[in-house]
């Protein structure tokens, strides 16, 4: 079955999830995957869907049209076979989080020392969250360390990152959830 990467993002108002997927339901999509979030007044959603009839965009027709018509781009992209499998990573989840003063280059550093050491960013979500005369930057990072590789040292070597950036990074291992 051909599955489908289908991307929505527009001004956040309510009703958006329900719209969309009203639409998937009454065609017949099934959707295998999913994320949803606002990103700075902005709703931003990732679907992977498939459909038992459909291999290619153009079996969508204008199904999107309404969606379109209320302000909301969608972006829909055919995915190779197999891009709707979700890739196994056998080393241990970890949870990232730093707080600190908003500046410039926080995310690309602490991702550039993560990719370095071929940890897995598998989610990352970053806010502005405290007051206007002292916001604080939060990010979160969903993690899987290389084979071998463990929490604590991954602790260690992002603490010369601590220093240089004057933020909060902590590391701890999560226990993943099996069905």
């Amino acid at each position: 079955m051909t599955h489908f990467a289908l991307t929505i993002i527009g001004r956040d108002r309510p009703g958006i999830v329900s719209q969309v997927t009203e639409i998937l339901y009454r065609i017949g999509c099934n959707i295998a995957d999913s994320t949803c979030t606002i990103l700075g007044g902005q709703f931003a959603m990732i679907l992977i869907l498939s459909h038992p009839e459909y291999h290619d965009r153009e079996g969508f027709g204008e199904a999107f049209a309404p969606l379109e018509e209320t302000g909301l781009s969608v972006f829909l992209r055919t995915l190779k076979p197999g891009g709707e499998i979700h890739c196994i990573d056998r080393g241990e989840i970890c949870m990232i989080s730093v707080y600190g003063a908003d500046k410039p280059g926080i995310v690309y550093r602490v991702a550039k020392e993560l990719g370095d050491r071929r940890v897995n960013i598998t989610d990352l979500n970053t806010k502005l969250v405290g007051s206007a005369a002292r916001p604080v930057y939060v990010m979160m990072i969903e993690a899987v360390l290389p084979e071998g590789t463990t929490v604590e040292e991954i602790d260690g070597m992002i603490g010369a990152l601590r220093e240089e950036l004057q933020v909060d990074i902590s590391v701890r291992s999560i226990t993943p959830v099996e069905l």
